[in-house]
């Protein structure tokens, strides 16, 4: 049934009324004196990391410095519960406990990256994380109120664009640079603020990435895919594509160079009671994806290069109440308008891209009072996205989302409860202006509820254990609804349907945190059901060439086609670090992490791209001023895979590092020099859909200054 894209303004009026409603008590609770590194500001509350009911991940200081990388998916795969797609060096999104694309949220400060790259794995995030000050990570169902498309989790990349204090000294500055042996990586950030009067700020930044193709460990294409193309190559010597000569490639992955530089300037007004800023940025990358090197005779084998340019505007406000009901009203809006052209190997443009994106939330944050706090509001989203050219597999479509949030919780003694409600309804228009014959034209429209609750309790000083359920409502993304060609990148014709229901979950996460003197343990466990899951799955060549028919185009793709199913996903994570010995002012640290998730489209097969067990362990020597790492990272063998993946093996890599503040009176000013994957080995990730084409970097040896002033 197709239904139309309406909601009345009276009813988000009284649903935003119930949801701010809340209880309230005479009293305020004291506040906890907590440093900021520990404190979570992505949740509307902000709160202790240790308090936090679900699984969360920090990165900032020198651990962001050792894990930097180009993309935001490579920068943060070394935490727990995290993966990435690794289309390339230049496009890898993140993936949290097997979720990808658009059921994680990448966000820069709060809002969207305002970007195509939920739509395919060869798109990259526009964020860039050489300018980032600190990245989190959210897992489980607090990160629903940033959307329902983050049941999956949601990562927030801090920046300082539009400055949130003013500098103590009148100015501040941070600047970055690098280099990386892997692929010949220079780069180059900076950003910097300075006072021009007692309450107004300015801010500009700027960044350059220049990188050539990346070095790898071993041949270019794995095991199967090696036999794959030398059988091909006797099968027919009369071929054009030369088969054998893609087998014997080693040591460089063809055409995976990029140069990136952005550019930005913010202004914020910074009083006792409140604040406003405002931002303008630019983003400009070429940058190419691995090829996917034919197998088979007759296979398509292209090697693509992905011009992107977004331009975007940003305001953030906030403003103290002076208490009673409510603490602190904050806004957040961002606009961006983006394209990217898919350049062919003679620079001709193939398939353009276009996405202009608005989205805007509100957040009302009531004062704490007898133990009681909360956070209610409102979020907008709208998008217009249109793709032009050869290989178009979506009409022209517009979303619209409207969404309404509450985050409650409740303190007492050593017991803490959170509640949350999330009401979205989103508008999805097909629009077919050259009268395509393949594509969907109309409307769909999905109200959905999603909810949490979840409890803690401090069983000892510094332990705590929680459990926390949910139930999530998601809407089918456009992709998912109105494709129907072929996509290059990916080398696969989707297929959607424009009749799909709303994928709907429940779910239920265990935690554990336990921290004291000289050690820390963080673990959750987790499982959730789904009913009307939306997968894609390969299926039979006849059901795409009907579905191109009427537009005479031919299928020269794998055809797959979105279904509905049940789903499980499960699994676990824990981060622990205990100190060994402390020598001289140097303290000896252990730490291991390890992550597991199985996941099943119940009477159908496994789903697809699922990172398989994987353990990290490390022991450094931390002082104020230095610290000394090695690190060995074990990926066990993914053997449970879809019909049309092949088995990914097993690997180790070993990495070390050293980092040192070389001024003792700058602490903000330090040297990092990291070597990664010290044995060269040929490393592929079961989550990426080139693993056969494209392994991870050999050999690197990364140099980071960064200074601050």
């Amino acid at each position: 049934m197709i239904h139309s894209c309406s909601i009345h303004a009276r009813s988000v009026a009284g649903i935003l009324a119930i949801l701010i409603a809340s209880p309230a008590f005479a009293d305020e609770a004291p506040a906890k004196d907590v440093a900021p590194e520990d404190v979570i500001v992505s949740a509307p509350v902000a709160r202790n990391e240790m308090d936090v009911l679900q699984g969360t991940s920090v990165l900032s200081g020198d651990t962001l410095n050792r894990e930097l990388r180009p993309t935001i998916g490579e920068t943060l795969a070394r935490l727990p519960g995290v993966s990435a797609t690794s289309f390339g060096p230049s496009a890898s999104r993140p993936i949290l406990r097997g979720f990808q694309g658009d059921r994680i949220r990448v966000l820069t400060d709060g809002i969207g990256s305002v970007d195509v790259s939920n739509t395919s794995v060869d798109h990259a995030v526009v964020i860039d994380p050489l300018l980032a000050e600190r990245v989190e990570v959210l897992r489980g169902p607090s990160a629903l109120l940033y959307g329902s498309s983050a049941v999956g989790g949601v990562v927030n990349v801090i920046d300082s664009r539009i400055p949130r204090v003013m500098p103590e000294n009148g100015y501040r500055l941070n600047a970055i640079g690098s280099y990386a042996s892997a692929a010949s990586e220079r780069s180059l950030g900076a950003a910097g603020d300075v006072a021009v009067t007692k309450n107004l700020v300015l801010h500009a930044d700027g960044s350059y990435l220049k990188a050539d193709d990346l070095r790898i460990g071993g041949h270019v294409l794995s095991p199967p895919a090696r036999a794959a193309a030398l059988a091909a190559a006797e099968a027919d010597p009369t071929d054009p594509v030369d088969f054998a000569a893609s087998a014997r490639l080693k040591g460089r992955l063809p055409n995976t160079a990029a140069e990136t530089w952005t550019a930005g300037v913010g202004a914020a007004l910074i009083t006792d009671t409140g604040s406003l800023g405002v931002s303008y940025s630019h983003y400009d990358s070429l940058y190419g994806v691995p090829i996917r090197y034919a197998t088979e005779p007759g296979q398509e084998q292209e090697a693509p290069r992905l011009s992107v340019v977004q331009n975007r505007f940003d305001l953030r406000g906030e403003v103290q109440t002076g208490g009673g009901f409510l603490d602190s009203i904050r806004t957040r809006v961002a606009y961006a308008n983006y394209r990217h052209y898919e350049l062919s190997e003679d620079g001709a443009i193939g398939t353009a891209f276009y996405n202009k994106g608005l989205e805007g939330r509100i957040e009302f944050l009531q004062a704490n009072r007898g133990g009681w706090s909360g956070a209610s509001g409102a979020q907008y989203f709208s998008r217009q996205f249109n793709v032009v050219g050869d290989e178009a597999f979506l009409p022209r479509n517009n979303t619209e989302q409207v969404g309404l949030f509450t985050l409650q919780q409740y303190e007492s003694g050593p017991f803490k409860a959170e509640g949350g409600l999330r009401f979205e309804h989103t508008g999805l228009a097909a629009q077919n202006p050259l009268d395509d014959p393949r594509f969907f034209h109309g409307t769909r429209s999905f109200n959905t509820l999603s909810g949490s609750i979840g409890a803690s309790y401090g069983i000892a000083s510094g332990v705590r254990i929680g459990l926390n359920g949910s139930r999530t409502e998601r809407a089918p993304s456009d992709e998912e609804l109105f494709s129907n060609g072929a996509h290059a990148g990916t080398q696969a014709y989707e297929f959607g349907n424009p009749n799909f229901r709303t994928e709907k979950s429940w779910g239920l996460e265990a935690t554990l945190h336990a921290h004291g003197e000289g050690f820390s343990l963080d673990a959750s466990a987790y499982y959730n059901w789904f009913d009307d899951y939306i997968y894609e799955n390969q299926t039979a060549q006849a059901v795409c060439a009907a579905a191109a028919a009427p537009s005479g185009r031919s299928v020269d793709f794998p055809c797959f086609q979105y279904a509905q199913a049940k789903a499980r996903y499960y699994g676990f994570e824990i981060d622990a670090s205990k100190r060994l010995a402390t020598i001289g002012e140097h303290a000896i640290n252990a730490d291991i992490l390890g992550d597991y998730v199985r996941a099943t489209v119940v009477d159908v097969s496994p789903v697809p791209r699922i990172p398989p067990l994987r353990v990290l362990g490390g022991l450094e020597a931390q002082s104020d001023r230095s610290s000394a790492r090695v690190e060995v990272e074990h990926v066990f063998r993914q053997n449970r895979i879809a019909a049309f993946e092949t088995p990914t093996a097993a690997y180790t890599m070993v990495n070390a590092s050293l980092s040192f503040k070389p001024f003792a009176d700058s602490k903000r000013t330090s040297i990092t020099i990291a070597a990664n994957n010290i044995f060269d080995v040929d490393a592929r990730r079961a989550a990426s859909v080139l693993k056969d084409f494209a392994p991870l970097a050999g050999r690197d040896i990364r140099a980071t200054l960064r200074v601050g002033l």
